[in-house]
């Protein structure tokens, strides 16, 4: 592997010192196998770079009036564009003090004049290889960042192409709530978002964990596949035996989720929330709901959001069993429901957002 192979034409060396003869001499010797760019001091350097993309080493004089080496070498390490330079300090001072303080602030190599021209060449040759090889492994980590957000992101659309058709398959036998599982998708977000920075909640709720909440929300009734038709089209009210067999919704789903998991052999973070979410987005904050009658705080965060997201799809658009109510209707029904059914605090973001609820329902109506 040759530097030339690398980067694909001749590496480009500055050569910065006040001394003409010392210029005149390293351009002699460099110019047959790079390209050479002269500066007579630390200002000119300083324009040369800022002028040029492709600057692949630099031979630096310490000693010059205006900017010293020193402080050329500590400029170019701080800033970003330049920091991969190599600087070689080619100097008259030979204390080792200067040596140190050279290489300390970032310098690759320290060479004392009187100039040696085949020293300074080997040198030369030496800290380009390593460049090209750096750049070259640099490119290729690049590339290969590139390819592995790439495919991540393949995964990210093949899994939630896969989640929603599932989803889908438990809402296409009730053709009336077509669009149910993507509004509910945008409430439980708009309602994550407002609540992230809310002392009760600030520590659950991240940017990682409302994509999360998102990916989960059209596998909540996931479970209504395992129930009879006769049942869940059915327009009236449930007999007890019939509702029991409806509730047994959260745990199908949460078992099927489960499941899947099993089948993969890791945990995900997303099919754990879509497990809260189906298994628990039935429970009330008094109590009362099913299938554990968990209450307050013991009801899983992402199952408290969906309850208040689902129960106000339920409410504004058309079921098997009923009309569609107002916007008004649901919004006074989940206020009422404040502390009984639904968290007190979600409760209160839902009310501060409502206008985003019904612009989603809008957004996402039926038959659009």
């Amino acid at each position: 592997m040759t530097i030339e192979s690398l980067a694909g034409e001749r590496p480009m060396v500055l050569v910065v010192d006040d001394a003409l003869d010392c210029l005149s001499l390293l351009g002699t010797v460099l110019k047959g196998l790079y390209r050479v760019k002269i500066a007579n001091g630390g200002q000119k350097a300083l324009d040369i770079l800022a002028s040029v993309d492709l600057l692949d080493l630099i031979l630096l004089d310490i000693m010059m009036p205006g900017i010293d080496g020193y402080e050329i070498c500590t400029r170019l390490k701080n800033d970003q564009r330049t920091r991969d330079i190599p600087i070689i300090f080619l100097t008259a001072k030979t204390d080792i003090e200067d040596e140190e303080k050279g290489l300390g602030l970032g310098a690759v190599d320290y060479i004392t004049k009187p100039i040696s021209p085949p020293i300074v060449m080997a040198r030369v040759k030496a800290q380009l290889q390593i460049k090209a090889a750096a750049d070259f492994l640099r490119d290729k980590n690049v590339y290969l960042e590139q390819i592995v957000d790439k495919r991540t992101q393949e995964v990210r659309a093949i899994q939630e192409v896969m989640l929603f058709g599932l989803a889908s398959l438990a809402e296409t036998r009730d053709n009336e709530t077509g669009n149910h599982i993507r509004r509910t998708q945008y409430y439980i977000k708009a309602l994550a978002e407002h609540l992230r920075c809310h002392p009760r909640f600030q520590s659950f709720i991240s940017d990682y964990t409302i994509a999360m909440l998102f990916r989960s929300a059209p596998l909540h009734d996931i479970g209504k596949v395992g129930i009879p038709d006769g049942i869940l089209l059915k327009p009236g009210r449930f007999v007890a035996t019939e509702y029991k067999i409806m509730k047994a919704h959260t745990t199908l789903g949460r078992d099927a989720i489960e499941n899947a998991e099993k089948k993969l052999g890791f945990k995900v973070d997303f099919l754990r929330f879509a497990k809260e979410i189906a298994y628990s987005h039935h429970e009330k904050w008094d109590g009362t709901g099913y299938p554990q009658k968990l209450a307050g705080e013991a009801i899983p965060i992402s199952a408290r959001l969906m309850a208040i997201a689902d129960i106000y799809d339920a409410i504004v658009n058309r079921r098997i069993y009923k009309e569609p109510f107002s916007h008004d209707d649901a919004a006074e029904f989940i206020k009422a429901n404040r502390g009984s059914h639904f968290d007190p605090d979600i409760t209160d973001a839902f009310l501060a957002i409502q206008d985003e609820f019904k612009a989603i329902a809008e957004r996402f109506a039926d038959g659009t």
